[in-house]
């Protein structure tokens, strides 16, 4: 099995900028130049994963944690060190991670079809795992909204086979789902989504974008009006329509303009694409693998970590990363 590494081992196919500006880094708007940071370059930070996803930045411990889904662990990247190391195995086929208000890990996991989150001394409550009855499919991506409610996506991507889960017959439809924070009541939010992906809330959470990524006939980002109470949602609308790309995950900044994971093994779509809050694509950070999932981190929370098939990387820019998620 491989094993991640630190980003001292370089392997075919990445080189890092060896000047500024970064050439990965393309402005397609005049809007992205505020945010590019152009004594920034990419740095991969891991790599020797098989499928990676779920990046999340842990500001107190001055760490990332990233599922590795097919090797059935979540690893750990110590900013101060660059070490590398094992957080979770088995980690029960994990794919999205966030955390909660109070600072605990909440994932979303395949293997146990369920959310669960890792309390402060280790273990494991289980959050969901059935709905009215029925087992869940396999809960893809959480976001936490600022009145603690959970909300997360529950495609079938994990029962398709025995690589990212294991393969078994849907017992309920697609959807996604919001936990409250009082009652722990589960309630569906969006039905009739076309695999729920990414998700995540805009700055002041007025709204809610969800990743369509089985939309026909392309792949579509989704967005949806928050009820003042934040308990439903309503106006489902096409925000952007992706065409040739793919996206997964995808966060918000303090600006509301959306930064996702794109492509799908074509050099011209591997790599992240921001679109502005109007849905104008408005830059492009270029990688030599698809990006799955990325977050904010760092410090300040100005570092965009980008969890991409095997890799992980990190460009600083400035913005930061919108709370929640």
């Amino acid at each position: 099995m491989n094993e991640a590494s630190s980003h001292t081992q370089e392997r075919p196919g990445w080189r890092p900028a060896t000047y500024y500006p970064d050439s990965a880094i393309k402005a397609l708007d005049p809007r992205f130049e505020k945010y590019w940071l152009k004594l920034s370059a990419v740095e991969r930070l891991a790599t020797g994963l098989r499928w990676a996803e779920g990046p999340v930045w842990f500001g107190d411990g001055r760490y990332l944690l990233c599922s590795d889904i097919p090797n059935q662990r979540i690893i750990k990247w110590e900013e101060e060190t660059g070490a590398v190391s094992v957080f979770r195995k088995p980690s029960n086929f994990a794919n999205g991670n966030t955390r909660d208000r109070q600072g605990r890990l909440v994932t979303c996991e395949h293997g146990g079809r369920r959310v669960v989150r890792t309390e402060y001394d280790g273990s494991i409550t289980v959050l969901m795992d059935q709905f009215n009855g029925k087992r869940l499919n396999s809960p893809n991506d959480v976001v936490v909204k600022s009145d603690g409610s959970i909300w997360f996506t529950d495609p079938t991507f994990g029962l398709l086979g025995n690589y990212e889960g294991y393969k078994a017959e849907p017992e309920i439809d697609p959807n996604v789902y919001r936990l409250d924070p009082a009652t722990g009541k589960a309630t569906i939010v969006a039905e009739g989504v076309l695999g729920p992906n990414g998700l995540c809330f805009s700055p002041d959470e007025r709204i809610l974008y969800v990743v369509e990524s089985r939309g026909v006939p392309n792949r579509k980002i989704l967005a949806y009006d928050v009820s003042p109470d934040g308990t439903k949602i309503s106006n489902k609308r096409v925000h952007i329509d992706a065409g040739p790309g793919t996206p997964d995950g995808m966060r918000c900044d303090i600006d509301g303009n959306l930064w996702c994971g794109w492509g799908m093994g074509d050099p011209e779509l591997d790599g992240v694409v921001v679109f502005a809050p109007d849905g104008v694509m408005i830059g492009r950070i270029a990688l030599p693998e698809r990006c799955a999932n990325l977050c904010f981190g760092g410090v300040k929370r100005n570092r965009l970590f980008m969890a991409a098939s095997q890799s992980i990387y990190a460009l600083y820019v400035n913005t930061q990363g919108a709370l929640g998620g």
